[in-house]
């Protein structure tokens, strides 16, 4: 399951960073159009890691404020690229410092909460994240 969760991450960077080379090649209009796909890629993965592995963890009360930070994290990017218009130069370096701010917001997940879940979960519980990732996965 994590190796899965990883794969998205890597998959949503990878079309971050290259709008990030649309953008500062100035294909604006082709940066913009990536937005919405990696937003939305964005949403399934959150769905799937709130929904069960953020769920499952949250309980315990030792990652109860991470997990929230986390979460918190989603729904600001989720908004700023939702109201995202490339097309207004100030907003172009407030996108790349958010795409260099959603590579830190993975590292937190990638070298915290995933290796403390390889030791914190139970089958069931693992069973639990994996339902939630495939009801977040359809098809």
């Amino acid at each position: 399951m994590v190796k899965e969760f990883i794969a998205e991450h890597e998959a949503v960077t990878d079309l971050a960073e290259a709008a990030v080379r649309r953008l500062v090649a100035g294909e604006v209009d082709t940066a913009q159009a990536m937005v919405a796909p990696m937003a939305e890629q964005l949403r399934s993965h959150w769905k799937g890691e709130e929904d069960g592995l953020f769920a499952v963890m949250k309980v315990d009360a030792e990652y109860t404020d991470y997990i929230a930070a986390l979460e918190r994290e989603h729904r600001e990017l989720d908004a700023f690229l939702a109201a995202l218009d490339l097309h207004d130069p100030r907003r172009r370096a407030e996108f790349v410092a958010a795409m260099d701010e959603l590579r830190h917001h993975i590292a937190k997940e990638e070298d915290g909460l995933f290796p403390a879940s390889l030791t914190a979960l139970d089958g069931d519980e693992w069973n639990a994240t994996m339902a939630a990732w495939r009801d977040a996965h359809p098809g």
